[in-house]
């Protein structure tokens, strides 16, 4: 759904990027608000209201999935899909990057080498496009970011979502009323038609994130993460195929390096987590007290 939602914007023409957003986010309160009613569970908000300093950066994540959903409507729109599905390619470059500055983690060398390659794919990129991808930076650096505050805030993807849309509700329900007021509204001038497509950007937003939320407790993260891939491969197809952008040579190759750096990262992941396993599985085998020496058959039966 993520990686063919560049199909669903356009459909929404002659409104504009910010009016899209708006109903983007007043519709998306009004569809988590049904589904919180069939889930009943209300105390994590009594709890979150106690908490100014959790509410504060639920405030920051909306602030900045305002600015990515916004950036991501309107370079749609604008004939910028390759670029916007850059962003996504490089946001776990971000993402480690973050880590990094903010949380003073520790990388390995497979994930050095991944960054640096990330930058450099940047690099070529800006001098392919005469300037630098600001498109895919601001986009990669906004959901990075908001990732980083949903690990701070802790809390579920439908309560998170919920959170996020009720700070957004006000300004944006404002926004339309004005824009209303001003006679440049399409909600009610474009049709029925039109104004139900408005009105199913809230299902737009809030389907993947419940599906992406189910999926996260039942799917091995490591197969999640391989997943996410798919969004930002189906974007850069459309955008190719579908709405025929150019691609010239070094656009290909700042895309090649993106994708390397991205191989490097799953191979990393998918080998640390290996040895996770194994680790792990020692571990069980001695504190059940068998030694390492004995047969295959004693250790599984062990564990």
């Amino acid at each position: 759904m993520w990686g063919l939602v560049p199909l669903f914007w356009p459909l929404l023409k002659p409104a504009g990027s910010v009016e899209i957003l708006a109903h983007r986010m007043v519709w998306s309160l009004a569809f988590v608000g049904v589904a919180m009613l069939f889930v009943r569970k209300w105390g994590w908000a009594r709890e979150l209201l106690r908490q100014p300093k959790r509410l504060g950066l639920v405030a920051v994540g909306a602030a900045v999935i305002t600015v990515n959903w916004g950036v991501y409507i309107w370079s749609v729109n604008s004939g910028h899909v390759v670029e916007a599905s850059l962003g996504y390619f490089i946001n776990p470059l971000v993402s480690i990057a973050l880590g990094v500055l903010l949380l003073k983690e520790r990388l390995r060398p497979a994930q050095w080498t991944a960054v640096g390659v990330g930058l450099l794919a940047v690099l070529v990129l800006a001098i392919g496009y005469g300037q630098p991808p600001w498109i895919s930076l601001v986009l990669a650096f906004s959901f990075g970011t908001y990732g980083l505050v949903k690990k701070k805030v802790n809390l579920g993807g439908l309560e998170s979502l919920a959170a996020e849309t009720a700070i957004q509700f006000l300004p944006a329900l404002a926004y339309l009323l004005w824009l209303g007021s001003q006679g440049r509204s399409t909600f009610a001038s474009e049709g029925a038609g039109h104004a139900v497509l408005l009105a199913s950007t809230g299902l737009v937003t809030a389907v993947p994130l419940v599906c992406f939320g189910a999926a996260a407790i039942r799917v091995p993260l490591s197969t999640l993460g391989l997943l996410q891939y798919l969004a930002p491969v189906f974007q850069f197809l459309l955008g190719i195929v579908y709405f025929h952008e150019a691609m010239p040579a070094e656009r290909w190759a700042g895309f090649g390096l993106v994708w390397l750096a991205l191989v490097l990262l799953t191979w990393d992941a998918l080998r640390s987590a290996r040895a996770g396993r194994m680790a792990l599985i020692r571990a069980e085998v001695a504190a059940a007290g068998v030694r390492d020496d004995a047969p295959p058959v004693q250790r599984e039966s062990a564990v």
